[in-house]
């Protein structure tokens, strides 16, 4: 038990900047009470003491502000942050050193009893606040949800879900994105990543840039290799003149002439 709360302090100051000490976070921390609750509660549930499962969930409910059934499954090192609101499902599973913010629903869309209806999540996800996650599948290792999204369908390991209903970023392709936006001086995270018209254009133009990019390293590249060749033959054969090379960089004429 008590190896159990040394770990969650520990993760806590881990990751919350703002704690300043392991007993600011034992004694102020809401997320942290909520946790010691729910382990009582859960060893009541298991024991098939529900009433009092139940209980010891509502007055964990009334002192922290934060939900979790009974008959939830949370692992080590899980960091509910500031808390409020937060309502965690029967069936819901929570990995190993996830991370959840105030707001969070882990909640169920099938009202039958006996049945997955509450989402899994795997290690280390980040569940972002305000945002739900309703239905019985996985959200992989390593994925993160926004805030405010809600997210209706599985999400991969490592994934970002976005928006409502949420939408799986290609990380890829934004990566790419945000890096020739940065050469043009313009960040594409100051637009909505939803469905706004002028959001898809900018992506466009942005998109198109980039390919004209590629094109014209492909042109400069034809045309070195176009001079290379055409440094090679007599100068009366070089055609087009403009491949012609045969001119010579005289650095003492220039050099007479600022003078």
């Amino acid at each position: 038990m008590f190896s159990r709360l040394r770990e969650d302090i520990a993760c806590i100051l881990e990751r919350d900047p703002a704690a300043r000490s392991w007993w600011e976070v034992l004694t102020c921390y809401p997320g942290l009470h909520a946790l010691v609750l729910h382990r009582r509660a859960h060893w009541f549930w298991r024991h098939g003491l529900r009433w009092a499962g139940r209980f010891t969930s509502h007055i964990g409910r009334m002192l922290t502000g934060i939900e979790i059934h009974p008959g939830a499954t949370i692992g080590r090192r899980v960091f509910i942050d500031h808390g409020m609101g937060v309502v965690i499902g029967e069936t819901a599973e929570i990995g190993d050193g996830c991370t959840i913010y105030q707001g969070v629903t882990l909640g169920g869309t099938s009202l039958g009893r006996g049945t997955k209806r509450h989402p899994t999540l795997g290690r280390n996800v980040i569940v972002g606040a305000n945002s739900m996650v309703l239905g019985g599948f996985t959200v992989g290792d390593g994925a993160r949800v926004g805030s405010a999204a809600v997210v209706l369908k599985p999400v991969p390991p490592g994934a970002t879900a976005v928006g409502n209903p949420a939408r799986i970023i290609a990380a890829e392709t934004d990566a790419a994105r945000e890096a020739v936006a940065a050469k043009m001086g313009f960040s594409a995270y100051g637009l909505t990543q939803g469905d706004d018209p002028v959001s898809q254009a900018m992506k466009g133009l942005i998109d198109n840039a980039a390919g004209h990019e590629h094109q014209i390293a492909l042109l400069w590249a034809a045309i070195e290799k176009l001079a290379a060749r055409a440094r090679e033959l007599p100068a009366q054969d070089c055609v087009p003149d403009d491949a012609c090379t045969t001119e010579q960089f005289d650095a003492e004429g220039l050099s007479r002439l600022v003078k």
